[in-house]
């Protein structure tokens, strides 16, 4: 056990005395399980959700890229509300739970809904209301599972960087056995097979969670459950209405599925509501050093959209143009085109560790890089990785199967060096009351990043449109992602200094504790004076 897990007062954290596995609390190996299987179901259904739209429903490329960044987008904008909810009623754990048994509905209710090749109405209608399920569980699991990674820590725990790069990879063996298994089933034994099979991967993540739970020693409780179970006037509690809500939105997202164009202004106008709210809320509750936390964190969120309008081409224009411009053959074999989505996965898998021992190390001699850093080296990177792709890429004939391998490495190490440290910054700069809210903020940023990237994919797409439009796409987009980066470099070290590391293990307000927003402040106390750094 570490000796900031030994000396000095807990700002959250489960108990000292608790069970540690290569030196981190048994929960994270709890948790990355659940997320294994978790995303095992996500990026399984992923990875053949377009071939799915083209091949089974006979979309063209850019009504079935609508459709992909629309869920997709979805995905991301739905945390912002499980978040709240688990702020403020349910905790992270219910909310959770809730989440895996939507998630495993919309799956098995795919599988089941299948019609002929080509026949949509009613059939179509069943899968866009199964990926609504998904879209609404997700909202609940998503955010809250991360929240509850970074509970296990305290905020100043060295540890931190290190535990989330461990739940990225189990994430990340998820999504590189997915594709595998799920691609396979439905590309060549039927599409059921794979929906029923991604289905399955999300019960084996539910029946993890709830048999394992005690590892979290009580982390993720509802913050009142006297108030969760209290009835109202109409009769039902507040958790009740919770999942009724649910049930609405479901029907919400459904339609929300078939009117892409509705996401995109969804999009915008949840986005300037939300960062309003956190100001406002923050301008008017928190004190100095605090506010700047949440300012840094939402310069990290900006960029968020950024990044993944680009990395996500991966399940869309990338995975198409690999099944029509890539050679796959493999000892007179051809590789299904949906395996090279575990490709990135594998990559994150491998390089995990070595980005996890490498942050701890150099946080030990205090010459970590600083996340604003971390992220301009990111965008620099899967900028990068579609030069490798315009450059590489033949005049004739087919794209070589080690080119798409290689892009994806960069994107690879790009992505290391933005999603696990992003998760990690939210829970580390917010207060503990706006945990789930940040963490929501920071999935609605990457909500909008899958909207454009969907729009970035139909770009390279419509009647006419060949290998090289797909090219001169991929090698604008690298530009500015490139150019984009050196900016953020250049402004990391005034962003870091607005996180206030030096203080970041000292709850210098009480919002940084348990205290509820709106609860008054001990008497004497100035609620807008910061404190000392530490001796």
């Amino acid at each position: 056990m570490t000796d900031v897990m030994r000396d000095g007062p807990r700002a959250g954290g489960v108990p000292p005395h608790a069970k540690t596995f290569l030196g981190h609390p048994t929960g994270l190996f709890m948790l990355f399980f659940a997320e294994l299987w978790e995303r095992f179901s996500f990026y399984g259904m992923r990875a053949i959700l377009v071939f799915y739209l083209t091949k089974h429903f006979l979309f063209t490329e850019q009504p079935a890229y609508a459709v992909y960044g629309a869920y997709t987008s979805l995905v991301y904008i739905t945390p912002i509300i499980g978040g709240y909810l688990s702020d403020r009623f349910m905790g992270p754990r219910k909310a959770v739970l809730t989440g895996g048994v939507l998630i495993s509905i919309g799956h098995l209710l795919i599988a089941l809904v299948e019609a002929p090749q080509g026949v949509q109405g009613s059939a179509l209608q069943g899968f866009y209301l199964g990926l609504a399920f998904i879209i609404v569980g997700t909202g609940f699991l998503k955010a809250n599972i991360s929240v509850l990674v970074g509970k296990l820590y305290p905020r100043d725990d060295l540890r931190r960087d290190g535990a989330f790069s461990i739940f990225y990879m189990g994430i990340n063996t998820g999504a590189f056995v997915g594709p595998l298994i799920v691609g396979a089933l439905g590309e060549t034994v039927g599409w059921s097979y794979g929906f029923g099979a991604a289905g399955i991967g999300m019960v084996l993540g539910l029946v993890v969670f709830v048999l394992c739970r005690g590892a979290l020693h009580g982390v993720g409780e509802p913050p009142e459950p006297a108030l969760l179970t209290t009835r109202t006037r109409i009769g039902l509690s507040p958790e009740w209405l919770i999942y009724l809500g649910a049930v609405g939105a479901v029907l919400v997202a459904w339609w929300l599925v078939g009117n892409q164009g509705v996401v995109g202004t969804l999009l915008i106008v949840s986005s300037i509501l939300t960062v309003g709210y956190i100001l406002t809320r923050s301008i008017r509750t928190l004190p100095r050093q605090e506010f700047h936390r949440i300012l840094a964190a939402l310069f990290l969120i900006a960029l968020s959209p950024l990044f993944w309008a680009l990395f996500e081409q991966t399940g869309s224009s990338l995975n198409v143009y690999t099944d029509q411009q890539v050679d796959r053959s493999l000892l007179g074999w051809e590789i299904p085109a949906s395996w090279f989505q575990s490709v990135n996965p594998f990559f994150i898998i491998t390089l995990a560790p070595i980005f996890g021992a490498l942050w701890v190390k150099l946080a030990r001699a205090g010459r970590e890089p600083s996340a604003a850093f971390k992220f301009g080296i990111g965008l620099v990177l899967v900028g990068a990785g579609f030069f490798v792709l315009t450059y590489g890429a033949p005049a004739q004939g087919l794209t070589p199967a080690i080119v798409i391998i290689l892009l994806y490495a960069f994107h690879s190490a790009g992505e290391l060096l933005f999603s696990p440290v992003g998760l990690s910054s939210m829970t580390r700069l917010s207060v503990g009351s706006m945990t789930g809210l940040m963490m929501g903020t920071w999935f609605l940023a990457t909500a909008a990043g899958n909207f454009l990237a969907g729009v970035i994919a139909q770009a390279t797409g419509g009647e006419g449109a060949g290998v090289e439009r797909v090219l001169e796409v991929y090698g604008r987009i690298g530009w500015f992602a490139i150019g984009l980066g050196v900016v953020v470099l250049v402004l990391a070290p005034f962003v870091t200094k607005l996180m206030h590391l030096d203080t970041l293990g000292e709850p210098d307000h009480a919002l940084a504790g348990d205290r509820t927003i709106g609860e008054p402040a001990a008497a004497g106390t100035d609620t807008r004076t910061e404190q000392k750094p530490r001796p």
